[in-house]
């Protein structure tokens, strides 16, 4: 499937994102499961044609794609954890760096924004496949909206975990919806076996996590100065923290993400703050911000430094989800709690 684009289209330019550069905090390299992902996998012989309704739009491949553009870390980093990395003619809207294990397959790939590329830009690079990680990604204002790109001959692909509305956002984040996911894209991909292989070591990496016991309390601080950004108790922070054995402080408010007030941080004073670290607003950075604010200095988990960290890719469903559970118990292993 090879798109002949139009020359001439006028599309209307990019929307940019507000971000907030920062360096990547050092303790945020999370491992990341074992599987299928050191080298290439081609794509199936007898390709079987792929439909899916995907957050209400009609998406059908009859060929695997060729010419992949990912949009955020978490569909980069899904493309290779599948060994589909060769595909990939395009990357934007990174998070931080690609885990170490995919470092080789990543090098080389063509960075095409910092943030959300123009539809301009995406159409240059002749993609069958455009793989984005937030519906907000695809829109005339961003990488192009997805009737026109459709109408192109290039299909589009949202992670179904991202789906907002009514009936397509998942009503609890479960790993079970992590694994149908990455099963989802290896037959997209036509690579159903890889998706198979990194399914099995995930779950089996998954089986071994012994939750901490202590019954630690947590807010997962993801961005934020006057009004806290945080995770709430249906998407992919609580069913980390659920492994992990954190209470979520804001798991009774009933969406994925959500913003929250300092007096009520400051009312339930968790245990432990899981930081939040990104290329464009840093675990570190956000250190700085907890100890100087007035309304956070005091927080028992500010004074003793109680800090996880979790790279941001880890926190949108995807292959990176269950390492992040391990790599976070290990880490609240090394806290006293007093």
């Amino acid at each position: 499937m090879r798109l002949h684009p139009v020359l001439g289209l006028t599309l209307p330019p990019l929307l940019l994102l507000s971000a907030c550069a920062g360096s990547t905090d050092a303790t945020s390299s999370t491992p990341v499961s074992a599987g299928p992902t050191s080298s290439a996998a081609e794509p199936s012989a007898t390709y079987a044609p792929f439909t899916a309704d995907d957050c209400g739009f009609e998406v059908s491949v009859d060929s695997a794609p060729e010419r992949i553009v990912t949009i955020k870390s978490s569909a980069t980093e899904m493309v290779l954890a599948l060994g589909a990395g060769d595909r990939i003619v395009g990357t934007a809207f990174s998070d931080g760096p690609v885990p170490q294990e995919w470092a080789a397959a990543a090098d080389g790939l063509t960075e095409l924004s910092d943030k959300v590329p123009s539809a301009e830009v995406v159409l240059a690079t002749e993609p069958d496949l455009v793989y984005a990680g937030w519906e907000s990604n695809l829109t005339a204002e961003g990488a192009g909206d997805r009737s026109t790109l459709s109408g192109l001959g290039v299909a589009t692909f949202v992670s179904p975990a991202a789906c907002k509305e009514p009936g397509y956002q998942p009503e609890q984040m479960t790993f079970e919806e992590v694994f149908a996911q990455i099963e989802q894209m290896g037959d997209l991909l036509g690579v159903p076996e890889a998706a198979q292989e990194l399914v099995a070591a995930q779950r089996a990496e998954l089986e071994s996590i012994t939750a901490d016991g202590r019954g630690a309390t947590a807010l997962w601080y993801s961005s934020g100065d006057d009004v806290p950004y945080v995770g709430a108790g249906i998407g992919t922070p609580q069913m980390i923290m659920d492994a992990v054995g954190l209470t979520n402080i804001a798991g009774s408010v009933e969406d994925t993400w959500t913003p929250f007030s300092w007096e009520q941080v400051a009312q339930d004073d968790p245990d432990v703050i899981v930081l939040v670290d990104a290329s464009w607003n840093s675990a570190a950075d956000k250190k700085v911000r907890l100890a100087s604010n007035p309304a956070t200095a005091n927080l028992t988990a500010v004074v003793n430094e109680r800090y996880l960290v979790v790279p941001f890719a880890a926190t949108e469903a995807g292959v990176r989800n269950v390492s992040a559970a391990s790599d976070l118990v290990a880490q609240l292993a090394e806290l006293d709690l007093g």
